[in-house]
């Protein structure tokens, strides 16, 4: 079957840019690409615990045989959100399939025709795809910029009408730093805003996350928090009011419309957030964290990375071709440390992006910046 030509010209495009992506395989190298932080995708531990969990339980199958408003919604599940309720200090949890499912789902339906939604230019790809759902309007603010936001806000704050929505990352994926959280919630609540923090990156790097760290909870409308990054397995929930988990069972179409997660994925981010409640993983990886920006300030490289309390760090080298270069040859190295090319970033800010975990080595840590003075300067 041929490829209408408006598609196969984009695929060229893409090639001519340097841009096209390919899937590839792991080849045992030094990681510090994934976001596995706490290592507990391979935690034996886990798996061990979270097949105990379904045994004892009588638990053996493969599958949760439909959508949870129909066969799917086996007991584990409200035994894991009751539990998810009380560890975020919440009200009400809601389980979806992946983060991407979680955002889709929030802003496909909760902001309605009228309001307006107000989200940092930075977002996520998921975050960006629910609000193109929605009926609501919508304008992006420059990137972690308070006053350009509270500026927005001002300019639309003239109908009684209409609920506003502000919608952030604590943790930003593609370069690691964040908002000042507390300052953005003393705005939301002078201005009246339902403030909603993607805590995608933060769970496990920050314990149980940013806003809760700040002691922020109850003054955020909705947090989104999924399990694929620092827990190591898969799915996501929104943690809100009893009010709003009942909205979106009733109108949050990806939470409504899929089958539900397996039970043996439920049983294995309950195990995962217990192992969170008892590692030291969480100390190792702030030593590691705080180790790389160390040795960031050996190699003299400061003005080039972007200033991140977090697990990524990122490198700016400007040019896909480039930074593919420099990337390509850590990996020849036994590292690796995966560019991010333009369009995913803007132009002239593709960059290294180095994920920190608790199981890199300082040895590693130091090598690998090493390695990059090296070639980045070529």
């Amino acid at each position: 079957m041929v490829l209408p030509k408006k598609l196969y010209k984009k695929l060229q495009d893409r090639k001519a840019n340097n841009a096209f992506r390919q899937l590839g395989l792991n080849y045992n190298l030094v990681d510090f690409s994934s976001n596995d932080y706490l290592g507990f995708s391979k935690s034996e531990t886990i798996f061990d615990a979270a097949y105990n969990y379904l045994i004892d339980r009588k638990l053996k199958t493969n599958g949760a045989t439909g959508s949870r408003l129909l066969s799917g919604n086996h007991s584990i599940y409200t035994e894991l959100e009751s539990q998810l309720s009380t560890i975020h200090n919440c009200e009400a949890a809601l389980i979806f399939n992946s983060g991407y499912d979680a955002n889709i789902g929030f802003f496909s339906s909760v902001p309605q025709r009228g309001d307006i939604i107000f989200y940092d230019e930075y977002c996520h790809a998921s975050i960006r795809d629910g609000i193109k759902m929605s009926n609501a309007k919508s304008h992006k603010f420059l990137h972690n910029d308070l006053r350009d936001l509270e500026k927005k806000i001002l300019r639309f704050a003239l109908n009684d009408n209409t609920d506003f929505y502000i919608v952030t990352e604590s943790v930003f994926s593609m370069d690691g730093d964040s908002p000042d959280l507390v300052e953005l919630s003393k705005l939301c609540d002078t201005h009246n805003t339902n403030l909603i923090i993607d805590e995608a990156h933060a769970l496990g790097v920050f314990q149980k996350g940013l806003v809760q760290q700040l002691n922020l909870q109850q003054n955020v409308f909705a947090r989104i928090i999924t399990f694929g990054k620092a827990l190591g397995c898969h799915g996501a929930v929104i943690l809100s009011s009893k009010d709003l988990k009942d909205y979106l069972i009733n109108f949050s179409r990806s939470f409504i419309y899929t089958t539900a997660l397996p039970p043996h994925s439920v049983a294995t981010i309950k195990m995962a957030y217990d192992e969170l409640t008892s590692t030291k993983n969480i100390k190792k990886l702030q030593e590691n964290i705080s180790f790389f920006k160390t040795e960031i300030k050996r190699i003299n490289f400061q003005d080039k990375f972007i200033f991140s309390d977090s697990a990524i760090q990122c490198c700016i080298i400007p040019n896909n071709e480039k930074v593919k270069s420099v990337a390509s040859t850590l990996q020849d190295y036994g590292y690796d440390v995966k560019p991010i090319l333009s369009p995913t970033v803007p132009k002239g800010k593709e960059r290294l992006r180095f994920c920190i975990h608790s199981y890199n080595s300082k040895k590693e840590i130091s090598e690998v910046l090493t390695l990059l003075a090296t070639f980045a300067m070529q």
